[in-house]
């Protein structure tokens, strides 16, 4: 069952400003008297609640059981108030979110722009390259040259896209092309942003020596993983299961992951950081001991986390990791399902803009999902479905039922067999993950065992390959969004209900056991 705590009250505060709220502000649903006329009755409550403790109804023969009892009020009270700062605390974020960019000039003569890489350049399936910029500087025709401000997406030619890549984040860039508004927006965020084509790339000022280290070692990396003569097909899978760089990735693989419903294992999360936290703490755990192992690893996780770049779903997993161990030197209640709340007020507030990518979205729904859903399901199958299989296909239907209607939503399309497929794609891609790793190891110091580990390598990406079209071939499903939404909620009450429901007859049995 559920434990209401005051962390899972704020975050439910702040989804319901951060995605509801103020989105209907901004596109002019409700007006700001409307949305400060929203607050008082959360505020209204509270001062019933303390009229109430002031003056209780309390029951005389049993006190613990009567729902106006001064303990009572005042824990309802803790949970309204956390729930009222969660409300404050989505809409100062939202407030943050700036999709504003000024170029100084008309936008219809902007032809060249320069500013700052924000992100490591991708390679699209076209050949280009593109970045995200931060703009300095914006030049229309005529030579006239003006401050700019705000943040675009830029495509550069494909003969720019290895020199990009060499030079990567924080480099300073001058480009001249051509500049497009799109109305539509990126993601789930409905605000408006710009893409910009370059034609031309020049590179005015290098990135500072940490951006150039960094850099320097994917780089390093990507070359040890890509050399066909060495790996093979399965470097690109490993580049993206390690680094989340999925530039190496086979289109076809990807495309047979995502007709199987598990795209998911391809990009960087959870998994991913729990099976490297797994080998720190398999390699650190006995010699330094529990507390020493831990802040180790956060000190490990956090300079992974530098090198692979700000991935949304890969902070989540990070911020839980290191709240972990703030909870491990007992700081915190070990609560994962408090801990991943905490994660998410945190995140929100540090960048606010990210809560509307759907990396993000997906990633706290799933882990929310099998905390929740899926505990309750593990509960209400144990004992009628053996363990080894129930564990792992509870949190699966957990994360299934809690993403399918921000996946309908968004995809158009519902992939059930994903439930089935990833039991055997993620131990799967668990196993490529521990043997890639071994494999650079090797590959530094004893090559001629880093050959015959590929050929296994080469084997279970054949392996993974061959089961995702297997799963890929099970036809989708095709429904109005709004009806999974309502029928995922109805069957998450009916889990909830049967779970609690166990529980109470367990807790009436127990003293008769």
């Amino acid at each position: 069952m559920i434990q209401i705590s005051p962390v899972l009250c704020a975050a439910c505060g702040t989804v319901l400003s951060y995605y509801c709220l103020f989105p209907l502000y901004r596109s002019g649903a409700i007006s700001i008297n409307g949305l400060l006329i929203l607050f008082f009755f959360p505020v209204a409550f509270l001062c019933l609640l303390r009229v109430l403790e002031t003056f209780p109804l309390r029951g005389e023969e049993k006190p613990e059981m009567n729902p106006l009892s001064p303990r009572r009020l005042r824990l309802v009270g803790f949970w309204t108030t956390a729930f009222t700062v969660g409300l404050a605390l989505g809409i100062a974020a939202s407030t943050r979110i700036s999709d504003t960019v000024n170029f100084g000039i008309p936008e219809n003569t902007v032809l060249g722009i320069s500013g700052i890489l924000l992100d490591d350049p991708r390679v699209t399936s076209g050949g280009r390259a593109m970045s995200a910029l931060s703009l300095r500087m914006s030049m229309g025709n005529s030579g006239a040259r003006a401050t700019a401000n705000g943040q675009i997406t830029v495509f550069f030619p494909e003969e720019s896209s290895g020199r990009l890549k060499e030079f990567g984040r924080g480099t300073d860039i001058l480009a001249e092309g051509e500049l497009r508004k799109n109305d539509i927006g990126s993601g789930l965020n409905s605000f408006g942003n710009y893409t910009f084509t370059a034609h031309t790339l020049h590179i005015t000022k290098s990135a500072p020596s940490i951006e150039r280290f960094r850099t320097g070692l994917r780089l390093g990396l990507t070359g040890r993983f890509t050399e066909s003569s060495r790996t093979g097909p399965w470097g690109g899978l490993a580049l993206a299961l390690l680094l989340g760089i999925r530039d190496n990735l086979d289109t076809g693989f990807a495309a047979l992951y995502r007709g199987a419903g598990c795209s998911y294992i391809l990009a960087l999360s959870g998994m991913h950081l729990a099976i490297i936290v797994s080998l720190i703490s398999l390699l650190l755990k006995k010699p330094l001991g529990l507390r020493a192992a831990a802040v180790t690893g956060a000190v490990i996780i956090i300079a992974y986390c530098f090198i692979v770049g700000p991935l949304p779903s890969l902070n989540r997993a990070a911020l839980m990791y290191l709240l972990g161990v703030v909870a491990i030197l007992g700081m915190l209640k070990r609560d994962m399902l408090s801990l991943l709340c905490m994660a998410f007020l945190i995140q929100i507030f540090l960048t606010p803009a990210s809560g509307f990518s759907l990396s993000f979205i997906l990633s706290y729904l799933a882990l929310a999902g099998i905390l929740v859903i899926g505990r309750a399901i593990n509960s209400v199958f144990m004992g009628k479905i053996p363990v080894l299989l129930l564990q792992p296909l509870s949190a699966s239907l957990g994360a299934f039922i809690a993403t399918a209607g921000v996946s309908a939503w968004v995809f158009n399309d519902l992939r059930p067999v994903g439930i089935l497929a990833g039991l055997v794609l993620a131990p799967l891609a668990t196993v490529f993950m521990v043997l890639s790793i071994a494999w650079l190891g090797l590959d530094f110091m004893l090559p001629v065992l880093s050959s015959l580990l590929g050929k296994i390598l080469s084997l279970l990406y054949w392996l993974m390959e061959k089961t995702a079209a297997l799963a890929a071939a099970a036809p989708g499903i095709k429904a109005n969004p709004f009806l999974i939404i309502i029928l995922s909620l109805l069957i998450t009450v009916t889990i909830l209900w049967l779970d609690r429901r166990r529980g109470i007859t367990a807790g009436r049995l127990e003293p008769f056991a």
